[in-house]
């Protein structure tokens, strides 16, 4: 992202008055400090580190290339991204946001993925996970688990939808190389297809781990050294949104932003009240998650659609995060950016659409586990592995029922 020679003067005014709120209404600051570090601490800590420990553990020992190999067949030809990409894909379902971008840039540093191909992979697959939007959105905020569904397959299904969207993008832009490479790719098509195979898998994970060639505690060391480096600047993003969200809340600095929403609200034929949740969204995505399901005499399907919206944007926060996780690659934010704006605006179009016909019948094939809530994610996060392996599974016999179609339609 380039800056102007009027950057640095803007955003020393914007650093300026932001500490002078926060001097101006200390009690506030340190109320919204102890949130932000409280949900830091009991949420995202235990639900993101051991993902971020085991993801590269398994990246070291070859598993990530092991199932790349497997998946082949499903993410080339539907997203146009390498089968690696989908144990990121699958990751960043389960553990949700910032997962997949932390492992769509290890894929990067490891030459598995083109600088486009990474972008695409950290669009699409940045989302909630499952425990919070079912257990904590559906049953604890709302207090109806027959949300649960509709919310799901609105937040994932628009996901896929957008990664569909995403494949699209940047065909002009790669590399003279990298071009090569397509072209390379597309003429090995047929027989990747038809070569797959559980074999080819092993070699590939055997390859991986003899080039990478570290001992398990150096590997083990290494993983939570730079699990603990990102957890720390998550937790100080999440503590910073928390505090400047308040003290201009508090100051009424945020009556402006609230008016203009409104006034957008109407023109769209919504209810204002959805303002609150969709400013403090904006911002935080469990703040605008929680105030999404308080309005008074608003109908539900609006509410509904207002939190699948706040969920897949996910908050400034969760792009600050993701924003300071690319900067260490050479990935680009503005793909992710618009990903999300897509994201939202057609998760709010699924809730509206599949309300009547979905709405009232899809809990019935959730998990119970997944409709618990609990205040902390300590006891939570094997649950989130459990999910994980299971959206793994599938992705592997979907990618095998490709398989077996193309080797069905190639052999007539």
């Amino acid at each position: 992202m380039k800056f102007t020679r009027w950057t640095p003067p803007l955003l020393l005014l914007i650093v300026l008055v932001l500490c002078i709120l926060m001097l101006s209404y200390p009690q506030a600051s340190w109320i919204a400090g102890t949130r932000g570090l409280g949900i830091w601490w009991n949420v995202l800590f235990p639900s993101l580190f051991p993902f971020f420990v085991i993801s590269e553990v398994m990246l070291g020992f070859g598993i990530v290339h092991f199932l790349g190999k497997l998946l082949d067949p499903l993410m080339k030809p539907l997203f146009r991204i390498p089968g690696s990409g989908g144990f990121v894909a699958a990751m960043g379902f389960a553990s949700g946001y910032p997962v997949s971008a932390k492992l769509a840039t290890k894929l990067r540093e490891q030459g598995l993925v083109s600088r486009v191909e990474g972008e695409r992979l950290v669009a699409f697959s940045t989302s909630s996970d499952p425990i919070f939007l079912i257990g904590a959105v559906s049953v604890g905020f709302f207090g109806d688990p027959k949300l649960a569904g509709i919310l799901a397959v609105a937040h994932y299904g628009s996901a896929i939808f957008v990664g569909i969207c995403m494949r699209f993008y940047g065909g002009s832009n790669e590399t003279p190389q990298q071009t090569m490479k397509q072209k390379s790719d597309k003429s090995k098509a047929k027989s990747d297809a038809r070569s797959f195979s559980l074999r080819a898998a092993v070699k590939a994970m055997h390859d991986a781990r003899v080039a990478d060639g570290r001992g398990l505690g150096e590997l083990l060391q290494q993983a939570i050294t730079s699990s603990l480096q990102l957890m720390a600047v998550v937790g100080g993003l999440v503590v910073f949104f928390s505090v400047i969200l308040e003290v201009l809340t508090v100051s009424n600095a945020m009556s402006i932003l609230y008016h203009g929403i409104r006034l957008l609200l109407h023109v769209l034929s919504l209810p204002p009240e959805l303002a609150e949740p969709f400013v403090g969204g904006l911002f935080e995505v469990t703040l605008g998650a929680k105030a999404a399901a308080a309005p008074a005499g608003v109908p539900l399907v609006f509410k509904a659609a207002a939190a699948a919206f706040i969920l897949s944007w996910g908050g400034l926060s969760v792009h600050a995060q993701v924003a300071s996780i690319l900067n260490g690659a050479d990935l680009r934010y503005l793909p992710f950016l618009f990903a999300r704006i897509l994201h939202s605006v057609v998760s709010t179009i699924f809730v509206f659409l599949l309300w009547e016909p979905l709405g009232i019948h899809l809990p019935a094939f959730i998990p119970s586990f997944l409709l618990t809530r609990s205040d902390s994610a300590w006891s939570l996060w094997p649950d989130l592995l459990t999910v994980s392996l299971i959206i793994i599974s599938s992705m592997l016999i979907v990618s095998l029922l490709i398989r077996i179609i193309h080797l069905m339609i190639f052999r007539r």
